[in-house]
């Protein structure tokens, strides 16, 4: 079953003539050179009961090879556990991106995704709502798991990674070194540094997205294996999503999952396991009008042909990175000037980030709500 629901469009007329006056109020010469501040970004605050704490897990897999690097020997992973917690009060709000990947991410950004500012952002400066060693609420609660997509770092999930933590549940939220933009790990060891870089320079071809998605669903099996994880939610954006809804299909410890926008097919056209098969348990596709084409409508169609509990969804008036934090991050850089209006629609579309951030995290917590139950 496919829903359609269209965001209310709000204009942005108020925000553009704000900052066309800010820019005329220089009266003098100093004030038409003096550098333009970087804008503060910000994320959206949760809407749970509950305060989150965030802490920092580095897992390590000794019985597989890093696919992309095979001379460090191990498949290591970067894991941010985000629970309820008892207080946030007196504890530090965790950064969006620490300063050394944040100076790394400036560099790459407009390479990664087109028109993003080169220039003009302090990426190091943004906070998520999360809270650096606040203490957990006692008790065990139901785990999900987000796998970022292809190209991107965990941490831009972190806004709806902590909204669904504020409601309740056990969030970790898995970085993919390799293909991921930047990781940072805690050490340095033998052909890796403390920062590793992603290895992707260009349009992935076939062997490479294969690899990419077959790395990732091993990662989302491994994080079970490693923190003894039954009965969890996996959801995933882009190629997050293709993982998340092929570990489903291969791992009867996850009980439900989200795609968030990604393809079941390979690259050459081969349908994914999954979609030929079929799913007993609970998965949601999830889309935007601004990615949607023929080759996402085949595969999505091959696995909604399966009798199964299947449903579709779309966003409209959005864009493919509408599920993350570019949801909110990117009209910000647009009513700062740093972006052009036709990059902002190509990124996360022309709608509302105030109704498309809420539509994505009622989405999200609804669907986990009825089969991830807190």
């Amino acid at each position: 079953m496919t829903t359609s629901f269209a965001p209310a469009r709000r204009s942005l007329a108020k925000g553009a003539l704000a900052g066309t006056a800010a820019l005329l109020l220089g009266a003098g010469p100093a004030a038409a050179t003096a550098p333009a501040p970087s804008p503060r970004l910000r994320l959206p605050a949760p809407t749970g009961p509950h305060p989150v704490g965030a802490t920092t897990l580095h897992l390590v897999d000794p019985s597989r090879t890093d696919p992309w690097v095979p001379e460090i020997g191990v498949r290591e992973l970067m894991v941010t556990v985000l629970r309820p917690a008892l207080t946030g009060r007196g504890f530090p709000r965790a950064a969006h991106m620490t300063p050394k990947a944040a100076e790394h991410f400036r560099d790459i950004c407009p390479w990664i995704r087109p028109g993003l500012p080169a220039a003009g952002v302090d990426w190091a400066a943004t906070l998520t709502h999360a809270r650096t060693g606040a203490p957990p609420r006692p008790g065990r609660r139901p785990t999900l798991i987000y796998t970022p997509g292809g190209g991107d770092a965990r941490t831009m999930g972190s806004a709806l990674a902590v909204d669904l933590a504020s409601h309740g549940w056990t969030v970790l939220t898995v970085d993919h070194p390799g293909d991921a933009s930047e990781v940072e790990f805690p050490d340095v060891r033998p052909h890796r540094g403390r920062l590793r870089e992603t290895v992707l320079t260009g349009p992935p071809d076939a062997a490479t997205v294969r690899t990419m998605i077959d790395t990732r669903v091993a990662d989302l099996r491994f994080v079970l294996d490693a923190l003894r994880l039954d009965g969890v939610g996996v959801y995933g954006h882009s190629a997050g999503g293709t993982a998340a809804v092929q570990a489903l299909h291969e791992d009867r410890r996850i009980a439900a999952a989200i795609n968030l926008e990604g393809y079941l097919d390979r690259m050459d056209g081969e349908l994914l396991p999954v979609a030929r098969q079929g799913t007993d348990r609970p998965l949601l596709l999830a889309g935007t009008d601004g990615f949607r084409d023929t080759r996402l409508d085949r595969s999505w169609a091959a696995l909604l042909d399966h009798a199964g509990p299947v449903a579709r969804r779309q966003l409209d008036d959005s864009g493919h990175w509408v599920f993350t934090d570019y949801a909110a991050l990117v009209p910000q850089l647009h009513r700062a000037g740093l972006m052009s209006a036709a990059a902002r629609t190509a990124l996360v579309g022309r709608a509302d980030p105030r109704v498309t951030v809420t539509a994505v995290r009622r989405l999200v917590r609804s669907f986990f709500a009825r089969h991830v139950p807190r």
